[in-house]
């Protein structure tokens, strides 16, 4: 069957096949993660990401091309999981805006929806690095260019596409020294392959509904009415969103700060992200109208919303989420600093609590949290400035898109490890400043060296360590520097190798699958090699990892 055209239910299937496809094969990109260590979770983040956009797609009734590529734009946003989730989100993001005036598309205007969505990817990574899932975007984006003038048949178009994507993936290991050291592809990357071949079995017709929870047939959620949200006063009654595109040239980067500084006389709940080429904007207001006109200044409107909030709150929310009605309110009652760290273990989110953290987000290693369980987290801690500690190096991307699309004033403190976290916090002081407090705890991160002790998942060779699978292996802020096949005794060999004459405070926090004993041998042990160290043990409760180290 030659296919020259997709519309939105067509492309509805080939989201939801290629959702499946990812969550099928989500464990084999699991495990293609470059260190051997028990807790790969690109595919687990990715198919997370992609469920986060199906249930948005489901959401909506409507089904042109348009609607279809925004819901899975915004789902995946809000439900974005670490660093691979979050790029995966941008990827959506580029297509959607490559495809926003829409109802049905041909293999051209689909090629440079994949180009735009690698585009906007890049922008929103700070250093891009090749060998990557990056890579494999962007390339498979720019063959696509060339293809579509080839193939105006989607399926032999799609076909083409998932060789380019194949073939790139297979170069990645020549491009990334330690993908070719593991003896692996780019997990990502292998991520992205399954989604483009998920999609084209949704184009020829291969989808199995049963698959997910989330299928065509599952009802929208509605929220029971509640009869005294009628008595609320809302301050600014409409909700209005657009896009600013097409911008006039004297248009500059600074100049998308005057219209946010501008848009705050008009109203709250201000949002405005973008570039020079697109910018997104949103502002709860009681003059749409004047709002529409201040965007007029900037270049075209495109994607017009304006929601009366007022009506809504008299209807049945379709969307199962209220608008934060008692906004105002909880800002005159709100502190001025608040603190949100993200912990895994019992014993590890205790420390946080006794150490002021306002609000421990559950998530790490195995479990990163999404953008919206991030931005739930900052609106519960209910202060005018909150500080972020993401305390994983997967989550810190997360975090800052939460920042970036959040009214609220957020400050990540950029943690990528539970030490490095604690220090951060042990820093922060409730009566300081923004500043003074940022600079504070970023200082004091800066100063601990992390170390984790966990088990290997496979054989393997890392910096000239062979490894084998089962072994116990020992990592220094993020490099693996011993194997074993003792903990105790991996343990110690890890601790001498974190110390040196400047080391003075040692905290040894001790895993679920840990006995008390056990970690105060190894303290007793450290205590009479070097006398003048102090030595804390205490409880993490942390799965997967027998102990997590800092030494200041």
């Amino acid at each position: 069957m030659n296919r020259e055209y997709i519309d939105g239910i067509k492309l509805r299937k080939m989201f939801l096949a290629a959702a499946q496809y990812l969550e099928k094969n989500k464990q084999a990109v699991n495990a293609l993660n470059v260190f051997p260590v028990p807790d790969g979770d690109t595919g687990t983040n990715m198919s997370l990401t992609m469920m986060a956009a199906i249930k948005e797609i489901q959401a909506t009734k409507e089904n042109t091309v348009a609607k279809i590529v925004e819901a899975a734009s915004k789902g995946a946003l809000k439900g974005a999981r670490g660093n691979s989730g979050v790029i995966l989100s941008q990827l959506f993001r580029g297509f959607a805006r490559a495809l926003q005036d829409m109802d049905k598309i041909t293999t051209k205007e689909y090629a440079k929806a994949i180009h735009e969505g690698a585009k906007t990817a890049y922008k929103a990574v700070m250093k891009p690095v090749e060998g990557t899932m990056l890579t494999v975007a962007r390339v498979t984006g720019e063959e696509a260019l060339k293809l579509c003038k080839r193939h105006t048949d989607f399926e032999s178009f799609s076909k083409e596409i998932i060789r380019v994507a194949k073939e790139t993936l297979d170069k990645t290991p020549d491009m990334l020294p330690p993908l070719k050291e593991a003896g692996v592809v780019d997990s990502g990357g292998m991520g992205i392959l399954h989604i483009l071949m998920g999609a084209t079995h949704g184009l020829t017709g291969a989808v199995d509904l049963d698959v997910l929870p989330i299928t065509e047939e599952t009802p929208v959620e509605v929220a029971p009415v509640d009869m005294e949200m009628e008595k609320v006063d809302i301050k600014y009654g409409y909700c209005t969103e657009f896009f600013i595109k097409n911008l006039f040239p004297y248009v500059e980067e600074e100049d998308i700060d005057k219209l946010k500084s501008k848009l705050e006389n008009l109203g709250d709940s201000i949002v405005v992200v973008g570039d020079t080429d697109l910018i997104k904007v949103h502002v709860h207001t009681n003059m749409p109208g004047k709002a529409l006109q201040l965007g007029l200044r900037f270049g075209e409107l495109s994607g017009i919303k304006i929601d009366n909030m007022r009506e809504q709150h008299r209807h049945v929310i379709m969307t199962g989420q209220q608008e934060r009605t008692e906004e105002n309110t909880n800002i005159k009652n709100a502190k001025e600093h608040a603190v949100v760290a993200v912990a895994m273990g019992e014993g590890i989110s205790t420390i946080f609590k006794d150490l002021a953290v306002d609000y421990i987000i559950e998530g790490g290693q195995t479990m990163n949290p999404s953008i919206e369980d991030i931005l739930k987290a900052v609106d519960a801690a209910n202060a005018k400035n909150v500080f972020v500690l993401p305390n994983n190096s997967n989550i810190i991307l997360s975090a800052k898109q939460a920042k970036e699309i959040s009214d609220k004033n957020i400050i990540v403190i950029p943690t990528k490890s539970i030490p490095q976290g604690l220090a951060a916090i042990l820093a922060f002081n409730p009566e300081s400043d923004v500043d003074s407090n940022t600079a504070n705890m970023t200082e004091a991160m800066e100063y601990v060296k992390s170390g984790q002790v966990t088990y290997a998942v496979r054989n393997s060779e890392y910096n000239g360590i062979s490894i084998n699978k089962d072994d116990i292996i020992g990592l220094v802020d993020g490099e693996i520097v011993v194997a074993g096949n003792d903990v105790n005794n991996t343990t110690i060999s890890l601790l001498e190798k974190m110390l040196d004459e400047d080391s003075e405070i040692v905290t040894l926090l001790y895993g679920q699958d840990v006995e008390a004993d056990q970690a105060e041998e190894i303290a007793e042990y450290i205590e009479d090699q070097y006398p003048d160290l102090d030595i804390e043990v205490h409880f993490g409760g942390q799965p997967l990892y027998y102990y997590i180290i800092s030494v200041e």
